[in-house]
């Protein structure tokens, strides 16, 4: 996403902060303070702020969308926090081996164009030991569960038919099953791979 598109979501998301609230509670709560952590695709970097603010990690963010990471620079720049946002290319990071001893990637996977390259390019920069967290939409999720999800999102009535359409005719076709992830990650040297599922969503959980 570029420009006005980029912008958009940005507004959108910006409305269930509370989301990313509790994942970077979460990711706090398992991850070492002192460790450095990569959020690929960071979009607006809505969590990787959030996270930062908890205080105690070095934070790295990389998208491929120079809208999204002017975004996320000012975002933080306004929250008062460190994070190193840089653009790039999930495929091919500029980054050395064994970097990074967490990884989180939300709501991104599903529109990487190189997605076995992309899980290849988690497992180099990892340390060993590390562990990536990939939360997404699920290809099976049901139309119901689609416009439950969007109705909590808290967005305006035009923006929610918006949404609702765009996971139904975008986004669904791009999400991946179950067993279609577990095929990519199979590809990958991962040493162990476990993916649970709710009503929407798959979060796969990585250890080099």
């Amino acid at each position: 996403m570029e420009g006005a598109t980029a912008r958009w979501y940005a507004s959108l998301t910006h409305k269930s902060l509370d989301r990313f609230q509790t994942l970077a509670r979460r990711v706090a709560g398992e991850v070492p303070r002192g460790s450095r952590v990569l959020e690929v695709a960071p979009g607006p970097g809505y969590f990787a702020v959030e996270l930062a603010k908890i205080g105690g990690y070095e934070i790295t963010g990389l998208d491929i969308s120079r809208t999204f990471v002017e975004i996320a620079q000012r975002n933080a720049a306004e929250a008062g926090v460190a994070i190193d946002f840089r653009q790039g290319n999930a495929a091919s990071m500029l980054f050395r081996d064994e970097s990074f001893d967490f990884l989180v990637c939300s709501a991104a996977f599903k529109n990487f164009a190189q997605p076995v390259e992309a899980l290849r390019e988690m497992y180099r920069v990892l340390k060993p030991g590390g562990r990536a967290l990939i939360i997404d939409l699920r290809r099976d999720a049901t139309r119901k569960s689609i416009d439950e999800a969007v109705d909590q999102m808290h967005a305006g009535p035009i923006d929610r038919v918006i949404t609702k359409l765009t996971f139904r005719f975008m986004l669904l076709k791009r999400a991946y099953t179950k067993s279609e992830f577990e095929n990519l990650v199979g590809q990958t040297k991962f040493r162990s791979c476990e993916i649970s599922e709710d009503c929407i969503a798959l979060e796969v959980s990585l250890r080099k």
